[in-house]
């Protein structure tokens, strides 16, 4: 599993309070099943259960347990090796009964690991989580290692690619928690209470407001009253912690700077809420009303502006190319008043984050009057049009505050997949639900990577005036996306089209150092595209390809794990996204707050 909630407690007094109020506030990441390992010096109690944190509690008030553990590590998991079970729960237990171990990330040579090291180790899940705690417990034991050096013995073993964030309990070091991290955030909080470890600082802000951040390939040894930290090369290493100063009217953004941040980390999860929601490994759970229209539609309109407009884009070539309904997407302040000749049995989507945009609503008053149904999927429940449609549902994308949208997009994309997969039927042969549940984690490893993407946003758009996104199919939708953004934020007059269109006049604006960003996952389309990429270097543009793995050549900039290509949008989308905010933050500006713009446009 990937992006999960971690919290660990050493402390001088019982720590499951903290443990299990802290899982509490990690619920909005998503999740399927809970667990909490404490140990109080002479004895030690495990507690696993799928399903959230009041299952545990649950559990541990039935079992009746008081337990007065001062050292614990807790878990809440969203499954992606492995099905929902107790036995897929966090910790994990090593074979011989010493270590627990919780962890989030991904193990990408798990497998191979299992086979060349654990022959004859039964193990007891199907995840990759419990290989780690497996290895450790075989390092100490053959190789007569410490607790430590078999922890970064075993990370050694670790594919470079793998995502962690561990925390180890040895039962005979019973107040300590071996904390590691690579690509997974990790802070150690400080306090007289004893000494936190969280996956988000906020949950632990009734412990202490002091942290320290772990980076990559750090490891630390924390215990209730010393914390020992060490580099990669287990040099040991002192850093100053940072205090979180968060009032009320702060609190929803958390330790984040800017909401925009925070929205996007949070797309993996909404794309999880969807699938809790709407699909799950038994099928669709959309009501059949909605679909029965659909199906007896012979075109479709999707009606958006703006960012939505573009989701609706990407979500047409589903409706099409699966379902195979004609589908059409207009914008809603051009429709209003110059609506098109319809088909004989049309059927709307509305597609809005707000619930209120002005110029969609006069739409669906006009269609309402000529007695068309229709369907909005907005972020606002009892908004304007979500009561006027004939059928609404939720994005379940949470409060996107930030005016610039992000995980909207990425709500309303997945949420026209699920439904155009619905309606397709027999006509499809993948398993969305495999799909989506892939591109959750792949987009987790993607806002994990700010690092790249805010040097890439320095090295090309750090003096820039304007800048190009180009791409062909569905990629050519993304860049219309990806040019808003940057457009709407860093104030950088940016224009996305499709790549074809390049010679039809907009060569005439490339010159030496214009910013040139191709995206490119349709496999039809990739060396036209990158035909068109070179068409601009030729010029003296400044280019910055995000492809995908299979279509990917040495040379490219930013390599994305492949997709169904329709699905694509989901992935490309979110590198363009972190481009935008990085070039807004390096200008100085308000993220959150660009000028001119409102977050909610409820005037025509």
């Amino acid at each position: 599993m990937f992006y999960c909630g971690i919290v660990g407690f050493t402390g001088v007094n019982q720590v499951l309070p903290q443990l299990l109020d802290g899982l509490q506030k990690l619920e909005y990441r998503g999740y399927d099943s809970a667990g909490v390992y404490l140990n109080n010096g002479d004895q030690d109690y495990l507690e696993k259960v799928t399903g959230g944190v009041d299952n545990l509690r649950a559990a541990l008030a039935q079992d009746g347990q008081d337990f007065a553990g001062t050292a614990g590590i807790a878990h809440t998991r969203w499954a992606t090796h492995g099905g929902v079970s107790v036995e897929n729960a966090h910790p994990h237990l090593s074979a011989d009964g010493r270590f627990y171990l919780v962890h989030n990330g991904v193990i990408e040579n798990y497998k191979e690991l299992t086979e060349e090291y654990l022959q004859g180790v039964e193990l007891k899940s199907e995840t990759d989580s419990e290989v780690a705690v497996q290895l450790i417990s075989k390092f100490v034991s053959e190789n007569h290692l410490s607790t430590f050096d078999a922890l970064r013995m075993m990370i050694s073993k670790l594919d470079q690619n793998s995502a962690y964030g561990f925390l180890l309990m040895d039962r005979q070091a019973p107040d300590l928690i071996y904390v590691a991290k690579n690509k997974s955030p990790m802070l150690v909080g400080l306090s007289e209470q004893g000494n936190v470890v969280t996956s988000d600082a906020v949950v632990m802000l009734e412990v202490t407001h002091d942290f320290i951040e772990l980076h990559d390939g750090d490891i630390a040894v924390v215990g209730k009253d010393k914390i020992d930290f060490f580099d990669k090369n287990a040099v040991q290493f002192t850093r100053e912690p940072f205090h979180v100063d968060i009032d009320a009217s702060e609190a929803d953004k958390g330790t984040y700077p800017f909401y925009m941040l925070k929205e996007i980390d949070e797309q993996a999860i909404v794309i999880r809420h969807l699938l809790d929601r709407y699909l799950d490994e038994n099928g669709v759970h959309i009501g059949g009303a909605i679909l029965d229209e659909i199906k007896a539609a012979d075109r479709l309109y999707i009606i958006a502006a703006g960012t939505s407009y573009h989701a609706g884009l990407a979500g047409a070539r589903m409706f099409e190319q699966w379902a195979g309904i004609p589908t059409e997407v207009h914008i809603s302040s051009e429709f209003a008043y110059e609506q098109p000749l319809l088909s004989a049995k049309p059927f709307f989507i509305f597609l809005t984050q707000s619930g209120e945009t002005a110029d969609s609503r006069e739409v669906l008053q006009n269609i309402n009057e000529q007695g068309y149904h229709s369907l909005t999927l907005t972020n606002v429940e009892k908004s304007t049009l979500w009561r006027e449609a004939t059928y609404a549902l939720p994005l379940l994308a949470g409060p996107e505050i930030a005016v610039a949208s992000t995980k909207a997009y990425v709500a309303q994309v997945a949420l026209e997949a699920i439904i155009a997969y619905a309606v397709a039927g027999d006509r499809v042969d993948f398993n969305l639900h495999k799909d989506l549940s892939e591109i959750a984690v792949d987009i987790q490893a993607i806002v994990d990577d700010k690092a790249t993407l805010e040097k890439a946003a320095a090295d090309f758009l750090g003096d820039a005036k304007n800048a190009f996104y180009i791409g062909r199919g569905v990629d050519s939708s993304v860049s219309l996306e990806a040019a808003l953004k940057l457009k709407e934020i860093s104030y950088v007059q940016a224009e996305g089209f499709a790549a074809g269109e390049l010679k039809h006049g907009t060569l005439a604006l490339i010159e030496e150092g214009t910013p040139v960003f191709a995206i490119i996952s349709q496999s039809k389309t990739a060396g036209l595209v990158r035909g068109n990429v070179s068409e601009t270097t030729a010029r003296g543009s400044k280019t910055y390809t995000i492809v995908t793995k299979s279509l990917a050549k040495a040379d490219d900039d930013y390599i994305l794990p492949d997709v169904n290509e329709l699905l694509s949008p989901l992935l490309t989308v979110v590198p363009t996204q972190l481009l935008a905010y990085y070039a807004s933050l390096q200008r100085g500006l308000n993220v959150d707050r660009p000028r001119n713009l409102a977050k909610s446009v409820t005037v025509q």
